[in-house]
């Protein structure tokens, strides 16, 4: 069942969600090679709490971290451990917050250092991607037309996205209806009304779409081995347009 929300839901999304958002650019200013993904999610965690907010991810379904730390060819749901960061790669850290009774979710994948022209086009496409797909949140407009602007900019440029894992509503629960694919077809699926919140995140690979599981039964690569990048707002739809609230 998908639950439309009123615009006092949604103003409580959007303070979950700037929390978010602030944990997020907490996080990248402590980025440098040498820090363990273990204190990054500390740092994430204090911060997160010191708000009067709650992880939304530690304990979900067992997952033991308060954010999803991936590198690399890791696409999402990396646990945070002893793991130094290095110069040279690239980080995807998802966090979600739940406030008030409401959760925000965002993503946005970080370079470590300098990093190779390759993977900064790879960065640039995925964050395009991201962009061009909230455009088409329009009351109107289709699912579909979210997947296919996705789609059809990351393949332009010889990418590929993730088909297992898709976006979500978002709201009461982290992960509600509908779901939401990151490629498809124009025109095609559920129309966008007012009221809708979805979490949008593209995870686009340098390589295959094909991705696995670690034996860690979380951790998400890709099957070739080849570099992913996830980006990540949760969007409402509203008569004026989209509403991004994990600004």
């Amino acid at each position: 069942m998908i639950v439309y929300k009123s615009p006092k839901e949604i103003e409580k999304i959007r303070a979950a969600g700037a929390i978010v958002s602030k944990t997020l650019k907490l996080l990248f200013e402590n980025l440098r090679p040498g820090i363990t993904t273990q204190k990054l999610d500390g740092i994430a965690e204090d911060y997160i709490r010191s708000q009067e907010a709650v992880p939304s991810f530690k304990g979900y379904n067992g997952f033991p971290g308060s954010i999803c730390v991936s590198i690399d060819d890791e696409v999402v749901h990396g646990i945070p451990g002893p793991r130094k960061l290095k110069e040279g790669q690239i980080v995807g850290i998802d966090v979600g917050v739940y406030k008030d009774g409401y959760h925000g979710d965002s993503a946005w994948t970080f370079t470590v250092g300098e990093i190779d022209d390759e993977l900064k086009k790879l960065m640039m496409i995925g964050e395009e991607c991201l962009r061009k797909s909230i455009k088409e949140v329009k009351v109107g407009n289709r699912l579909g037309d979210i997947g296919h602007a996705i789609q059809t900019h990351a393949e332009k440029h010889g990418y590929s996205v993730v088909r297992d894992l898709v976006g979500h509503g978002i709201g009461k629960e982290l992960h509600e209806e509908p779901q939401v694919p990151h490629y498809g077809n124009a025109r095609a699926g559920l129309e966008l009304k007012p009221g809708l919140v979805i979490a949008i995140e593209p995870m686009i690979n340098a390589g295959v779409f094909q991705v696995k599981m670690l034996d860690d039964n979380w951790t998400i690569v890709t099957a070739d081995g080849k570099r992913s990048v996830h980006f990540e707002h949760t969007i409402a739809v509203t008569e004026n347009g989209p509403m991004i609230l994990t600004k």
